[in-house]
């Protein structure tokens, strides 16, 4: 039994079934709220949602149980010495590699911090506090940190993916940040402004588990990758219909394998051609193979946002993701076949296979 989580426009949705089958519905939480992000810690076994209400605002809100009831964190919310600014979106909940620490990214562009498996959030001043601050500019969902990677078996080191301010590091568990943009190339700026530039559009960011100085990296109008730990990037979007997109994969298992779904471009952002493909590199970048075979193959115009692709860590590796169009997709065979898992759903905001 496969268990999903799919957040939705309107509320969370806990898919049920077998690989290669279609999923039943378990549950349905948070009606008529944006559920930005689901996922479950494998630690703990608590579920996470990101709970965007149109009365009560952002929250992350947990549970043992997610066809029981929920609890809601206290936070993220920033410090009362930092006026006039509040959390308008949390985008991401993610585990950390110490035992109780996971990380939450939001709107406007600050990393939070809990030490007690989600139910408390303190703000990160080392990140909040870095001098480019100030230049910092949104992209058109935001000034969103959606992109958290912790480095396996190392909680002093972490790499984080903004839009629109690029990807920043740290080796001290936080405490300082420093920036991975050299290689980055911003084409939707004037040339004469890109060099130096802070507004540095990432879409989104996963590390290689088997090889962490590994990073793969969706970028605004590109895909790169960088092979030492994200100080300089390499374009490997050579091969793909289109270099935009959101939504990644990267098999934990093999760090030369990733998966994208293309979109056609910035200002036209659905499946080129009308085609829904996935594209699959097993050579870190150097070529990439179209799998299509059960999957929408004309007169189809989805979009796919950057949280609604995921995978099992299975092996043949299952895939899934969900399209604002309210359909869901899963492959029990690492991308070489497709099938339906859920049919007209709300309008897909995340996807994450519960492990």
């Amino acid at each position: 039994m496969t268990e999903l989580l799919v957040g939705t426009k309107k509320g969370l949705f806990v898919l049920r079934g077998e690989v290669g089958a279609p999923f039943e519905i378990a549950t349905r939480a948070f009606p008529g709220d944006v559920v930005e992000f689901a996922t479950r810690d494998p630690r703990t076994g608590r579920y996470f949602a990101s709970v965007t209400s149109g009365f009560y605002g952002p929250r992350v809100m947990y549970s043992d149980d997610p066809t029981g009831e929920w609890e809601q964190s206290k936070g993220p919310v920033f410090p009362k010495d930092i006026p006039d600014v509040t959390v308008k979106r949390v985008w991401i909940v993610k585990p950390g590699e110490s035992d109780g620490v996971l990380y939450a990214g939001v709107d406007p562009a600050a990393l939070f911090v809990s030490t007690d498996s989600g139910e408390t959030w303190e703000l990160n001043r080392g990140l909040w506090n870095v001098p480019t601050r100030p230049e910092w500019e949104p992209g058109l969902g935001g000034l969103a940190l959606h992109s958290i990677c912790p480095w396996p078996g190392d909680p002093s080191r972490l790499a984080l993916g903004i839009s629109a301010a690029g990807v920043w590091l740290s080796e001290d568990a936080g405490d300082t940040w420093r920036t991975g943009y050299a290689g980055l190339v911003p084409g939707y700026l004037p040339e004469d402004q890109r060099e130096g530039a802070h507004t540095l559009c990432v879409h989104n960011m996963h590390r290689a588990p088997r090889r962490p100085e590994r990073l793969f990296m969706q970028f605004h109008g590109s895909v790169y990758r960088s092979d030492d730990a994200g100080k300089r990037w390499n374009d490997i979007a050579d091969g793909l219909p289109s270099g935009f997109g959101f939504p990644m994969v990267v098999d934990p298992a093999d760090p030369d394998n990733a998966y994208v779904i293309p979109l056609t471009a910035d200002r036209d952002r659905v499946t080129p051609g009308g085609e829904v493909r996935v594209y699959e590199t097993r050579d870190a970048g150097g070529t990439w193979t179209a799998h299509g075979d059960g999957l929408p193959a004309s007169e189809t115009y989805l979009t796919i946002l950057r949280q609604a692709f995921d995978h099992d860590g299975g092996s043949p590796l299952g895939l899934y993701f969900g399209a604002t169009s309210g359909d869901v997709f899963g492959s029990a065979n690492a991308g070489a076949s497709w099938s339906t898992v859920h049919e007209r759903l709300a309008p897909v905001t995340s996807v994450r296979v519960s492990t």
